[in-house]
């Protein structure tokens, strides 16, 4: 599966942003689809993953703000970034697993998107 993230871009605290990760390939109904992000000097995180049945998992950072969703008629993959906060500032990856559970650890997944960056400043 290839993937392309997009929508990332600078906002204030407290606004929202949505992130969009396209997909190519015939099986991406079949994989679980996850967000990490990459602050600078730190290591990637798990920030939300939904399953290929729909299951989703957050990071507790994300509960409550970040909603992920998935629309697998047009391959595509959403992170609805709700009341933004400088700390949410971070290159945000796409990927897609090897198993469809949407599991947590990065290592589950096989494919990566190029990253958007989301910068949260006032």
């Amino acid at each position: 599966v290839q993937l392309q993230a997009s929508g990332g871009g600078t906002v204030q605290p407290g606004e929202s942003l949505r992130l969009s990760c396209a997909a190519s390939g015939r099986t991406f109904s079949s994989h679980g689809m996850g967000w990490f992000r990459q602050a600078p000097e730190t290591e990637r995180e798990f920030v939300a993953a939904i399953g290929r049945y729909g299951d989703i998992r957050s990071a507790d950072s994300a509960k409550g703000r970040f909603f992920i969703s998935r629309d697998n008629a047009k391959k595509m993959v959403y992170l609805q970034m709700n009341s933004l906060k400088p700390e949410d500032t971070a290159v945000y990856y796409c990927a897609a697993d090897r198993d469809g559970f949407g599991r947590v650890a990065g290592t589950e997944y096989e494919d990566w998107g190029q990253g958007t960056l989301v910068t949260v400043s006032s």
